[in-house]
């Protein structure tokens, strides 16, 4: 077992990491696979890539699920069958997950360079060039990058974009935890979003904020 983290988020929600350091095969044979999910890991090209499948697939097992209890609606958004809500992430060597009675979304990205070229694609970039010192930018932009996604796996619309419908608030790294907002055609939703960083990689997830959208 490579349960790499676990992390409470609250009395029905629970976050889960997997670093993927077993083989395919080791991976492979200690799980069942419905046949719809064994077409799709034959079909990727990269050992990494059915890895980090077969990891979530594990993730799933410590939660007490197998993978014939994930299924995918047409816009390709996880579902479980006891109606509970999951959303589910891989890069490289790390995988996780986030199960709740609420609706959620995470996401691992690993931290390079090449984000800052990018940037000026899913947020505003000059609040982030005014900062001293590149890994400062670097570790700021991976996190949004990473809310961002959250948000956009959680909120499931065609049409969303980074860029333009969806707002992260500004954040210290030293608190670990912001809020994002979706604003898109005739819906708006607020989330709490926490993230975490290890191992050259960042981890983020998001909680939708029940309250404001009641009130």
């Amino acid at each position: 077992m490579s349960l790499y983290k676990t992390i409470t988020v609250n009395s029905t929600t629970k976050v889960l990491i997997w670093k993927i350091e077993e083989s395919y095969d080791a991976l492979f044979k200690e799980i069942t696979l419905t046949d719809r999910s064994l077409a799709r890991v034959n079909k990727m090209k990269s050992e990494l890539h059915q890895r980090g499948f077969l990891s979530v697939r594990h993730l799933l097992a410590a939660e007490g699920y197998t993978d014939h209890d994930l299924y995918y609606d047409e816009n390709g958004k996880p579902h479980l069958t006891n109606g509970k809500h999951i959303s589910i992430t891989h890069s490289f060597i790390f995988s996780a997950i986030i199960i709740s009675d609420i609706e959620v979304g995470i996401d691992v990205e690993k931290k390079r360079e090449k984000i800052i070229k990018i940037a000026h694609k899913f947020t505003e970039i000059d609040e982030y060039q005014k900062l001293n010192y590149k890994d400062v930018i670097i570790r700021k932009l991976t996190i949004v990058w990473c809310a961002k996604e959250s948000l956009y796996k959680s909120f499931n619309r065609v049409g969303l974009t980074f860029l333009n419908h969806i707002y992260v608030e500004d954040f210290s790294l030293y608190y670990n935890q912001t809020t994002a907002n979706v604003n898109f055609e005739d819906k708006e939703e607020e989330y709490d979003v926490w993230f975490l960083e290890f191992e050259g990689f960042t981890c983020a997830y998001a909680l939708l904020n029940e309250r404001k959208k009641n009130d």
